[in-house]
């Protein structure tokens, strides 16, 4: 079963999802969703209570949800339940907010959107392109983003490849990688920036995504070269890589007397920018 974790926003409000490529279909973190529908800062309580009503009444809803691993604020993956669209749909109607049709009409926008893209992915890079102008982004560094992406789809189609599993053993090697080239863990690089639960590489300047990318690209290269047949020799080749991008990091270091691992999160480097306009 393929599976892609990722976020989507309902009026500013992030909601959990996840991909499942076998069955085609979106599931949703039900705690997202009733916090996002109620306002209130106790969902998973509103969740039980809603289990217990439900049950109650004889609904068999609850029984059929699932649990899949999603990350939590604290950056680690926990079990959480999960519904598909058409449970989401019956939820729904046992949340009284005024917020419900719009979030239906959402829901449908989400699965069709999901389903062009499968039949012509240049629909979602048009998407993707949208997404970040509206977010403030310049051209030149949405253009290195969707590079990037290029370049980690490569890696990781080479990982599976070599047998690594999705999930802990992507993110351990990407953090090998990530603090062999910056100097910081992931975890640390995120924290550096001040984020929480945004993608790290969407906060990235145009500088640190070309020497990510230079890291994942030379870590796909070794890979394919040195053809690693267990965990531990993925974990050497994908340090190796992050080194020759660390390698070159120190060298500008070194010839312009500024850190390249800059502290700015996107927020803070486009009112940086405004502030050098006005300066100038």
């Amino acid at each position: 079963m393929t599976k892609e974790t990722t976020i989507k926003i309902f009026e500013q409000k992030q909601i959990r999802t996840s991909w499942n490529e076998d069955e085609e279909k979106w599931y949703f973190s039900i705690i997202d969703v009733i916090e996002v529908l109620t306002g209130t800062d106790r969902p998973r309580k509103y969740w039980n209570d809603l289990k217990t009503k439900l049950n109650n009444e004889g609904s068999e809803l609850s029984e059929k949800i699932g649990q899949l691993k999603m990350q939590s604020a604290d950056g680690k993956n926990y079990k959480t339940d999960v519904a598909d669209t058409e449970q989401l749909f019956r939820l729904i109607q046992s949340i009284p907010s005024p917020k419900a049709e719009p979030f239906k009409m959402w829901i449908a926008k989400v699965a069709r959107e999901r389903i062009d893209e499968i039949e012509d992915p240049e629909i979602g890079i048009d998407r993707l392109l949208e997404t970040y102008l509206r977010k403030g982004y310049s051209k030149e560094w949405i253009n290195q983003r969707l590079k990037s992406i290029e370049i980690r789809k490569e890696l990781t189609d080479e990982w599976e490849k070599r047998g690594v599993e999705k999930g802990q053993e992507f993110a351990i090697l990407t953090n090998d990688i990530t603090q062999a080239w910056s100097g910081f863990t992931t975890k640390e690089y995120k924290k550096h920036k001040d984020l929480k639960k945004e993608n790290l590489r969407d906060n990235m300047t145009n500088l640190e995504l070309v020497l990510n990318m230079l890291a994942e690209a030379s870590t796909t290269e070794i890979s394919k070269e040195k053809k690693p047949k267990t965990f531990t020799e993925n974990r050497k080749i994908a340090r190796q890589g992050g080194t020759i991008a660390g390698n070159t990091r120190k060298e500008i270091e070194q010839k312009t007397g500024k850190n390249v691992v800059s502290n700015f999160n996107t927020k803070q480097l486009e009112q940086k920018k405004q502030n050098d306009s006005l300066n100038e």
